[in-house]
């Protein structure tokens, strides 16, 4: 059995995850953390999950359980992500990222934590997600510069980066296959007496309110038709799959960086 960890335990994804880990047949659930003054430090997870008692407290400190798990799962904020990376670089242990919001710097930063330890990182661990941004390349491509391109995202209220890393993936993955430059072709808002609209622009357009999962679509509009390719998640628990399958391809592999095509072979 894979002994695997949960940073960001008594969050909604975190609690997902405790669940989708205590159902694995093949992974157990070994040690939960969050931040050191979160009011459930010290609680049982099982009862902040919902399930009842696992014996298992919430904890601050993972380097005291650092020989507890195999791999840590970690869906967070990039600061808090990258404290635990240089923990687990120094440890050789495994880790799962699906957090959000990094810059150039705090990426590269994580990057050299996997010159030491496997760490695979998603901004979405959702497979159909992933499938979806492999045919939105075939779309770009084919398509090329005879349409214009917008991405449009949602999510709940509750999320605090946008738009959405998912989206900002989709807007990498759009601009390799149009051969475009992403920092300066991408347009994030607009407002009043913008002129037309420059065939080049990768437009993102940002949704947030109740409690939508996540949704996102890009509409590729031509002259006289339009296609639109969009995946729509209704529960956080495909997330939690995607990460599970995640955990088993980390624990069996050499230190580096690791990705969902790495995962599904595209």
């Amino acid at each position: 059995m894979i002994r695997v960890a949960v940073a960001g335990v008594a969050g909604r994804m975190g609690k997902t995850l405790v669940q989708a880990i205590n159902d694995s047949a093949t992974l157990t659930f070994s040690a939960g953390f969050e931040h050191a003054g979160h009011p459930q430090i010290g609680d049982d997870v099982g009862v902040v999950c919902g399930m009842g008692e696992l014996g298992l407290e919430v904890s601050a400190d993972v380097q005291q359980q650092i020989n507890d798990f195999d791999v840590v799962i970690d869906f967070t904020v990039p600061t808090a992500t990258l404290g635990l990376a240089q923990i687990c670089a120094a440890q050789g242990k495994g880790m799962v990222v699906g957090t959000t919001g990094f810059d150039d710097a705090q990426l590269q930063a994580l990057r050299d934590c996997a010159q030491q330890t496997a760490i695979f990182v998603s901004p979405n661990m959702s497979v159909g997600v992933n499938l979806a941004m492999h045919l939105i390349e075939l779309a770009a491509k084919a398509l090329g510069d005879e349409v214009d391109i917008e991405v449009i995202e949602a999510h709940h209220k509750h999320k605090i980066d946008a738009p959405s890393g998912t989206a900002v993936r989709i807007g990498e993955v759009l601009a390799s296959a149009l051969g475009r430059d992403l920092s300066t072709d991408a347009v994030y808002a607009r407002q009043g007496i913008t002129g037309a609209r420059d065939a080049k622009t990768i437009g993102f357009s940002t949704i947030r309110g109740g409690d939508i999962v996540g949704e996102h679509t890009v509409l590729f509009a031509g002259d006289g038709e339009r296609l639109e390719i969009t995946h729509r998640a209704h529960s956080r628990n495909n997330f939690a799959q995607g990460a599970l399958r995640a955990v088993t391809l980390v624990s069996a592999a050499s230190p580096g960086w690791y990705d969902m095509q790495d995962l599904l072979g595209i």
